[in-house]
Parts: C-alpha cells; structure tokens; sequence
C-alpha cells in the first residue's frame, strides 16, 4: 500500500512523523516519500475496533487500548495531530445471543449492561474516549445498503437460506494484501451454502426467537465483518488514515474489513496503515489472555491490587507491536520504575527548596542531558511510537540528575542551581502526564480522590518528625566550653560540661527513639523515611511489610 494521507484531512505543517509500522506490507514504510521532510496534515481520521460486549472486559483487552491510547496521546501532545477517532461497538453476535439466554435477559439489555461496563474501566485505565462511539444496533439501515452495493458489484451472493456470503475468489489476488492468505482454490465446503470454503458472512439469516431485522434476503442480522465496514464508511468515506486493533484480528475481519471496502468504494486502497497490538501473555505461556482459554484476569480485579499508571507503565516499556509477558515480576519491574521517577522527583524538588543541601553541580551537563533527552524522545515517538526507547532516555536522564544530587554536603551556604533541576522536573512531570500518567502530590503511589490531601498530610508528619530529631540531635560540644585560667577548672568545666551532655542524651533519648518508632511503623504501610543531614523525605513503596505479611497468610 502507498502512504497517501486522506484528502478529507487538512493541511498543516508538521515534523515527519518518521516510520509507523504498516502491517500491510509487512515491514517499516514511511508514511510520506523520503524526499519529504515533512507530512501536510492536521486531522489523522482514525477506526478503532471496539468490544464485543457480553462479558467483562479483560487484561488483555485493557493492554491493547492502553497501548492505542498512548499512541494517541503521542500524535495529539507530542505531534500536534488532531485524531478524529471513531470506535465500534458490537453489541449484537452469536456471544452476546448465547450470554442473553444464560442469564434470561434480552440481548440488547445485556449488551447495554456490558457496554457502560467496557467503558467504566476504560476511565478507570485513563484510557481517552473515542471522538464517538457507534452501535452496530444503531446502523442495520447503512449495513443493508452496504450489503447490497457489494452484490451488486458481484462480489456477493445471496442463498436460498437467507444468508449473504462475500465471493473471496471473485476478488481473486486483491484478497490477502494485509496477511498475504489468499483464496485457496482446491477448497471445499461441506454443511454450508457458502460456494466456498473462505467466502464470509456478509449477513445471517435468523434463527427461531433470535433478535433479528428485515432485509431483502429476509429476516437476520449482520456478519461480524461488515459492521466496522460500513461504520468506518460512514464516517470517514473512501479513505481511512490508521485502523487499530489487536494482532489476533489482522485475520480474518481486518483483511475482510479490507476487501468489503475497497469493493464498496470501487478504490485501490482503502486504509493507509493498519496498526496491531501484539498479545499479552501469561507467564510461563505462549498462549494470549482470553476469554476462550479461561486464564483472564478481569479490569476490575486487576485494579485492586495495582493502578492505572502501574499498568500504563508495564505497557510503555515494550513497542505496542509487540507480545508482552504479565507476571507479579514484570508489574513489580513497572512499580520500581515509578517508584525512581518518584524518588527522584522528591529529592529534585527538596534540592530546590534548599532542603537537600549539595555541593555546586555541572549545570552544563544537565542542560546538555535534558537537551539530547528531549532529541531522543521526539525520535523514539517518531519511529513507530517507540516508548521503550523513549522511557529508556527519561531513565537515563533521572540517573544523570541523581548522581549531582548525591553529593550531599553540610555546607548551607552552597549556591543552588534550581533552574536546572525544575526544567528536569517540569520536563519529566509534562512527558509522562502526556502520556496520560501523573506524579503531581504523589498520585501515582498513594491513588484515590484523596491523594493529595493524603500527601500533605504526610509531609506535615514527616517535617514534625524532622523538628523532633532535630531537637534530640543538636547537643553542645565538647568543644564549646570557655577557656578557664588554670588546668583544674578548665578540667572542671569540661567534666561538668560531658556530665551535662551525657544527661541531655538520656533525657532526649526517647524523643530519638520515638523518631526510630513512627518510621518504622509508617515503613510497615509502605510510607518510607529517609533522613538526611538537615531535612527528611519520604516516599512510598506499595504493600510494605503489612500488605505482604497479607498476602503471605492469603
């Protein structure tokens, strides 16, 4: 396929967007020629298939439209590109008759059920919601007439029986330009009235007390394949810039979706690049999360013992083409990863406030890090939305920052370069809330509506405790006393002088150990103190000994 951009689109200078993986043709292309150092448009017209709804959605689902939705935010924050985005729903199919029947409801009350569902966990994942959702339910009128220009154009047929089939090989080499499967023709049929083998329901004649519509081959409901068709059509027209999906759905319903299209619009190439998620696996197995294999862990459940950014995280750190491992290893890698942005976060900004006291730092490195992370970042995006890469420099430059600010001294009076650790930090915080991610009043560990108070709340404790240590910590020496005339008095003095010290340790002591107490005890929840030469910070370590003490009598 060539990289034509949509002539609905509008034009607008913008960077190249580089290389985008085109499942089409099997290997890196451009989306414009070489020659060109830029691409003219402002408006990327986007079809994403969306949930069969009849049950909860799953991890797998949630790694998929996490890994679109970044590459979303990734066009919009990065790239400046509007991203016209349409999502279809299917919301009647042989699952959803089934499920109805089980549970002795209608099927359009059961996928409404599932529908609100879906969506409820997308929130809950921060996952943007499409520029509009569309029911297959509402468009059986579009589907119709859809069908019957496809008859007309003879690559369809209709049976006796009621159903509608698409002709694969009337439609000879042009089926099989996205997975390169083409029509076999030694194929044979048996206990259907396709003609052959690979032919595809277009429309389904209904079964007793199905929910079914009227048409001209009589009473049914669509194929699975057409609805994302006609929907896409109706929106976008002839011409579709980027559809997405899991990889499991290049074949069949992406190369039918393909081959109704461009039959449809009569055009050459109907979708200029289709993007495909790879699988999530579970550990210690070659086999994707489904449904049909029974080894899914639920939005819902998965929630409850880690958060949206947590997962946002372990999706960031592999290319969204490729398969990725879930494990309790693999989510843990995501929490420390965090847990160093954090960290680092709160030193920065204690270092700017004069609270981490350093010696002078090579501000001209720093500036020259976060000058190149910048470069690095735009590539990485511009090179198939390669957020490992991206993450990796992020990473790389946090390790950079922490180095200077290790070289704690007691020297108050040390200058400060506050600007160059609040551009890190600005940069650092912007990147990830693009990508829809947040560290601002520690969200990203503590979650909830109440982070932020919550937040404040420690750090009010933890700045009591500092003032206590302190206190407890800030005896005289025994360097201090006054010279006297005479050896016995100043011997005296000094006597008198450790015997006043020894007394104020014990006296004290409590106060010390009280400190050594409530840290230990916040360490216990996961809230952990360090406590440097003239300040204490903290941060957050999910679980702490409490939660796996838990999760070890469970």
């Amino acid at each position: 396929m060539t990289g034509a951009s949509s002539e609905n689109t509008c034009p607008l200078l913008v960077p190249m967007l580089g290389r985008m993986w085109a499942s089409t043709v099997g290997r890196l292309t451009p989306r414009v020629p070489h020659s060109q150092q830029f691409i003219s448009f402002l408006k990327i017209h986007r079809y994403s298939c969306g949930p069969t709804v009849y049950d909860r959605a799953h991890l797998g689902h949630a790694c998929s439209y996490v890994r679109f939705d970044i590459i979303r935010r990734i066009m919009t924050r990065f790239f400046g590109i509007e991203v016209i985005m349409v999502m279809g729903i299917t919301d009647i199919d042989d699952k959803i008759i089934k499920r109805a029947n089980e549970m002795n409801i209608s099927p359009v009350a059961l996928a409404r059920i599932y529908e609100e569902d879906f969506k409820q966990d997308m929130a809950a994942l921060k996952v943007l919601p499409p520029t509009v959702y569309m029911r297959v339910t509402d468009n059986i009128p579009q589907i119709i007439s859809f069908i019957k220009t496809i008859i007309a154009s003879g690559q369809a047929y209709a049976t006796s029986q009621g159903n509608v089939y698409f002709d694969v090989k009337s439609w000879g080499k042009r089926y099989g330009v996205l997975t390169t499967i083409y029509p076999d023709t030694q194929d044979e049929v048996v206990g259907t009235d396709k003609r052959h083998g690979k032919d595809f329901a277009l429309w389904k004649a209904a079964k007793p007390q199905e929910l079914s519509w009227t048409s001209p081959w009589g009473k049914g409901r669509p194929g699975w394949h057409i609805e994302c068709s006609t929907i896409s059509s109706a929106v976008f027209g002839k011409q579709l810039d980027i559809h997405t999906g899991g990889i499991d759905l290049a074949f069949p319903h992406h190369e039918n979706e393909i081959a109704q299209c461009e039959v449809y619009h009569q055009c050459e190439q109907w979708g200029n690049y289709f993007l495909h998620s790879g699988h999530l696996h579970v550990k210690g197995s070659q086999e994707k999360m489904s449904k049909s294999l029974k080894n899914f862990i639920t939005i819902k459940d998965f929630l409850k013992k880690f958060s949206s950014d947590q997962f946002r995280m372990f999706c960031l750190r592999s290319r969204y083409s490729s398969g990725v491992e879930f494990s309790d290893d693999t989510m843990d890698d995501a929490k420390h990863l965090l847990q160093a942005i954090s960290s680092f976060i709160r030193d920065a900004n204690a270092y700017i406030k004069g609270q981490l006291v350093c010696d002078p730092v090579r501000e001209d490195i720093l500036w020259e890090r976060l000058a190149n992370t910048k470069v690095t970042v735009k590539a990485a995006f511009a090179d198939d939305f390669d957020t490992s890469r991206a993450v990796a420099a992020i990473m790389d430059l946090i390790h950079h920052g922490n180095r200077q600010l290790k070289a704690v001294t007691k020297d108050a009076g040390s200058p400060r370069s506050s600007v160059v650790y609040g551009s890190i930090i600005s940069y650092i915080e912007g990147f990830f809330n693009a990508l829809g991610m947040s560290f601002g009043e520690r969200q990203v560990a503590l979650g909830g509506d109440n982070s932020a108070v919550l937040s404040n709340v420690i750090d009010e404790l933890v700045r009591f405790r500092a003032k206590v240590r302190h206190y407890a910590l800030a005896l005289p020496e025994e360097a201090d006393a006054v010279p006297m005339e005479g050896v016995v008095a100043a011997e005296g003095a000094k006597q008198e002088q450790k015997e006043k010290r020894q007394q104020l340790i014990q006296e004290r002591k409590p106060l010390l150990e009280a400190c050594d107490s409530l840290r230990g005890d916040l360490a216990a929840f996961g809230i952990h103190i360090k406590d440097r030469a003239a300040v204490s910070t903290w941060e957050i370590e999910e679980g702490g000994q409490v939660g796996q003490q838990t999760k070890k009598k469970s």
